[in-house]
């Protein structure tokens, strides 16, 4: 093809609501300014604690402006992509390349192997070449169960696959396709059919369900497999050799369908564990699967998903390879991000789970300014660029060679020479986890890699299509979510105080934009001391009559009204815009303060801690599923608090400290002869604990009115009002 005839395989679309953004940014702008000559002017000149505290909370608001300006950075610039996966096939059909598919699970009470074998399958039935797929499953639970789950999965791909290609089946996870499809009663043989298969399914999935419950393999299946043996030198799941099975040798030409046609590779892995060796959970699984999958199969490009995330979309591979194999672009991407979408989200997004702005606003962002940081899942990358190459613009990727497998040796020879690439001690004094692979040494090692790989030289892709591409499992309790967040939030911060530090780090290597855009995530952790400052500082100088914001008469209180007003009404906007309701972004307005004042909270100082060498970093799972009971109330969108943690004693605490400021503040009110000069002087600073009362209303209804598990325990309830009475006799005295 020459230059004239060159017709790119993608389009990138300017957002269209920029110039709108710019100028409500401007005007936030000069609103923030105002606030801070107030703040300057009026500076109480007598009263050491009206002194410190209006300091206080003008640092909190300096701190504010500064995080909105970095998320504004991230916005300023938006691109959207279109593939065009038609022209892909036109010019390309015979030469696409080899993918190899990563899942990742670690253990099968928390992600059972019935959801395992769904995103499993899901990727197996890709509208993609067969012979060109290869799967891996990383078990780093070393678990039989699983292992067993996976083998009932290759049989049943047997029928799944062809299934797949004759009904159009979306998604192609069985348990999702078939909770929502009906048979084609229209046609008798085709039903006959479905319904075969939606049997054979339900079956698989009832021995899998039994299989697990027993915790234990019967020996009669154990006796169908030689893999089975591996586990008869398993002393722990912390302490065993490597088990490498390959499942289907895509290579064997008996290795097809019902119908003849190919099956992808499939294998399953568990990598080696022993106790005197650190083993970087999600990183080092990662980093084991690419070694062994460039013996096995090699693939050129590398799809990794979670063991919850299973495949929604069929044509995800081919929408993607669009941006790689690009003549005159594609040699500059490494990899090409999706967003994660949860298919478990309530109506109102009750925990505020789906991430509808960072993922269809801020990150289109990252991507006009050199691209998006790798999120751990959904995730197309370049090998190469994986392990560790600097992009160089002269070197050209020559698909028809890259196409074509080499590999001769037989499975069972190929599952004992690919052993030792999964051992303990493989990559000791190499650069894997450094140079090579995923990054060790954080929470959120996936963000490090992203980052390095694009000071490496390469650009990154977003990618937005119509429909969502990868489906996950939310967290349906609170304590998870926030859990969950303490975890980010911590690795994030950790990045930020490391050498990785995007501002540091990818000086020179970076546009200037894109290193400032990984800061607003780097510094969740640190949104957590001003939030708190405001959430009740403010409320506690009410007791004690000490004015921190302008008269309701004076001109001074405009800018404070209305960079509160616009900022949330834009967010507002925002919301809607992306798909949501109004009670779902009321929810994630919630959840946003639940998060600074608790998760972001621990993970500071536990990161604080770790710095200071009194803590060590851990990877905590978050469970996959939920009892009924629970399950009811998160579908009836009531808040689950049925825990005892520590976060809730914050919350519950807070809440009931803004109640009896808000109660405090309203008797003033009433028993002042002039109620107008009350209203005049703390006005706003009323408004402000009313407003933190009305967002707490569920932490109140858990406290003292709900009668089910979901209920804040009593220890909780009796701690908060002692604390919080403690806290408002010491404010008044």
């Amino acid at each position: 093809m020459t230059k004239d005839d060159y017709v790119p395989l993608f389009e990138t679309r300017p957002f269209k609501g920029r110039i709108l953004f710019r100028l409500f940014a401007a005007s936030i702008f000069v609103g923030i300014c105002f606030i801070c000559i107030y703040r300057v002017r009026f500076l109480p000149e007598e009263g050491k604690v009206e002194r410190w505290t209006w300091i206080g909370l003008f640092l909190a608001e300096l701190w504010f402006s500064f995080y909105w300006f970095l998320t504004a950075v991230c916005r300023w610039d938006s691109v959207y992509r279109l593939p065009y996966k038609d022209r892909l096939s036109q010019r390309f059909d015979k030469e696409l390349p080899g993918v190899d598919i990563f899942v990742c699970t670690a253990d099968p009470l928390i992600e059972p192997p019935s959801l395992v074998i769904n995103t499993v399958l899901s990727v197996m039935a890709y509208d993609y070449p067969p012979e060109k797929l290869s799967i891996y499953l990383s078990d780093d639970g070393g678990s039989d169960l699983t292992f067993y789950a996976m083998l009932e999965a290759a049989t049943f791909s047997k029928q799944w696959l062809p299934f797949c290609k004759k009904f159009k089946v979306e998604p192609r996870s069985a348990e999702a396709y078939f909770r929502t499809a009906f048979e084609p009663r229209e046609d008798p043989v085709k039903a006959r059919e479905w319904l075969s298969v939606k049997k054979l399914y339900e079956d698989m999935k009832m021995r899998i369900e039994t299989t697990t419950k027993l915790n234990r393999i019967p020996e009669d299946i154990r006796k169908q497999h030689k893999g089975f043996r591996e586990w008869d030198f398993v002393s722990s799941k912390h302490d065993h050799q490597t088990i490498l099975q390959i499942l289907i040798d895509g290579r064997d030409p008996n290795a097809v369908d019902v119908e003849g046609r190919p099956l992808p590779t499939l294998v399953y892995l568990a990598r080696e564990k022993r106790p005197q060796f650190h083993h970087h959970f999600k990183a080092g699984a990662m980093n084991a699967l690419i070694r062994v999958s460039s013996r096995i199969s090699n693939g050129p490009i590398i799809l990794n998903v979670d063991c919850d995330m299973y495949s929604n979309n069929s044509e995800s591979i081919k929408n993607s390879l669009c941006f790689f194999m690009d003549e005159e672009k594609g040699d500059e991407f490494a990899y090409v991000q999706y967003p994660q979408n949860f298919e478990n989200l309530t109506k109102n997004e009750l925990y505020g789970g789906s991430y509808r702005v960072i993922q269809k606003l801020e990150f289109p962002g990252l991507d006009a300014n050199g691209g998006p940081c790798y999120i751990g899942s959904g995730c197309f990358h370049r090998r190469e660029a994986l392990c560790g190459k600097k992009y160089d613009k002269d070197c050209k990727v020559d698909w028809k060679r890259l196409h074509e497998r080499k590999v001769k040796e037989s499975a069972s020879v190929l599952e004992e020479t690919c052993k030792v690439l999964a051992s303990c001690t493989f990559e000791q004094n190499t650069q894997w986890g450094k140079e090579m692979g995923l990054t060790y040494g954080c929470p959120v090692e996936d963000v490090i890699t992203g980052l390095t790989i694009q000071c490496r030289g390469w650009k990154s892709i977003y990618l937005i299509p119509q429909r969502e591409d990868f489906l996950g499992v939310s967290p349906t309790t609170l304590l998870q979510m926030l859990i969950q967040h303490k975890r980010w939030s911590e690795g994030h911060l950790q990045i930020f105080l490391s050498r990785y530090c995007s501002l540091l780090y990818g000086h020179k290597k970076i546009p200037l934009k894109l290193r400032l855009a990984y800061c607003p995530y780097n510094l969740w952790g640190a949104n957590c001391l001003a939030t708190l400052y405001y959430v009740a500082v403010p409320c506690l100088c009410l007791l004690r009559a000490i004015s921190l914001f302008p008269k309701t008469s004076s001109l001074w209180v405009l800018p404070f009204a209305y960079v509160a007003f616009a900022h949330r009404a834009y967010s507002l906007g925002e919301f809607l815009w992306c798909g949501g309701t109004f009670q779902g972004w009321c929810n994630d307005q919630r959840m946003w303060m639940f998060k600074r004042t608790t998760s972001y909270f621990f993970g500071f100082f536990d990161t604080i801690l770790k710095l200071l060498g009194y803590s060590k970093a851990a990877f905590v799972i978050t469970a996959k599923i939920a009892d009924d009971e629970v399950l009811n109330r998160y579908e009836q969108e009531l808040i689950e608090f049925g825990a005892t943690s520590p976060m809730f004693d914050i919350l519950a605490t807070l809440a009931m400290l803004n109640l009896f400021s808000s109660l405090g503040a309203i008797k003033k009110v009433i028993l002042e002869a002039d109620h107008s000069k009350v209203l005049d002087l703390f006005g706003l600073q009323i408004l402000l604990c009313l407003l933190l009362v009305t967002i707490n209303f569920p932490v109140y209804q858990a406290l003292f009115f709900r009668k089910d598990n979901g209920r804040m325990p009593s220890s909780v309830t009796y701690k908060s009002i002692v604390f919080a009475l403690l806290v408002c006799t010491l404010a008044m005295y």
